[in-house]
């Protein structure tokens, strides 16, 4: 397999979090309720720390539901590997890094105020117990944020799934916490639609807010203009309206 080009912890680093900005004593608080969540919820849980770049958290359903090593995943918080990924099929473990660097590019490239409304749904397969590869649904979704809004810790979500026909390689599905929207990352490697640069400049004017007419007087040119510059845009976005062109534009990078 081709090596990454930049890894995940690349992406994480990029915030430039710091131990400054966080309040330690809230993970204290929620470990506990992870803790006791675990003695009732047979769910695979864990809990990445990006500030540290670590996993900090597996709950017992590991090595209950999977066979995991009980004493490594009680003292994964002061293990510096990736013990959980080691039982993940080499080639869905490559292409879920791949996938996550993808998402966190994207991520990147929103308003801030938006950036931890994303839930990433991933369908892939684990070696369990017995030396068999079963699949399994991980939902990962930020648990807590710094001070600032960055990002801090990631919680994961894992159950055995209920389909166990074989995966045509990693499966993974986002959805906007806020709006509800779902949709494949794999949109976010399409080729930026081929928008002129007064289209651009429209598609940002309309993220704003804009009405037809107040961007006509804004550029100085006629509402027929923007009408005709707007339908083209619908258009080579390949959507219907102008909530779903703002979309497409944040996630191909025509617009921030």
């Amino acid at each position: 397999m081709k090596a990454l080009d930049i890894t995940r912890e690349d992406m994480w680093a990029k915030q430039a979090l710091h131990e400054k900005e966080i309040d330690y004593s809230i993970w204290s608080r929620d470990k506990a309720m992870l803790q006791q969540m675990a003695k009732i919820n047979r769910s695979c849980t864990f809990v990445v720390d990006v500030c540290k770049c670590r996993y900090t958290y597996a709950s017992s359903n590991f090595t209950d539901l999977l066979g995991y090593d009980s004493r490594k995943i009680e003292m994964i918080e002061e293990s510096d590997d990736d013990y959980l990924e080691s039982r993940i099929h080499p080639e869905d473990l490559f292409n879920m890094k791949s996938l996550q660097i993808s998402l966190s590019e994207f991520i990147y490239n929103q308003p801030i105020e938006d950036r931890n409304n994303y839930k990433n749904i991933f369908s892939y397969r684990v070696q369990n117990a017995k030396g068999q590869y079963i699949n399994v649904t991980s939902k990962q979704q930020v648990l807590e944020t710094s001070e600032s809004g960055k990002a801090w810790l990631i919680l994961g979500v894992m159950d055995i799934a209920s389909d166990q026909r074989p995966l045509d390689g990693v499966q993974c599905t986002v959805l906007n916490l806020k709006t509800g929207e779902m949709f494949s990352p794999h949109s976010l490697a399409e080729t930026k639609p081929e928008l002129t640069s007064r289209e651009i400049e429209i598609l940002h004017l309309i993220k704003q807010g804009l009405l037809s007419k107040e961007i006509a007087c804004k550029l100085g040119i006629s509402i027929h203009t923007i009408n005709i510059h707007r339908q083209n845009l619908l258009r080579k976005l390949g959507v219907q309206n102008s909530i779903e062109a703002i979309n497409m534009g944040r996630r191909t990078g025509l617009i921030i």
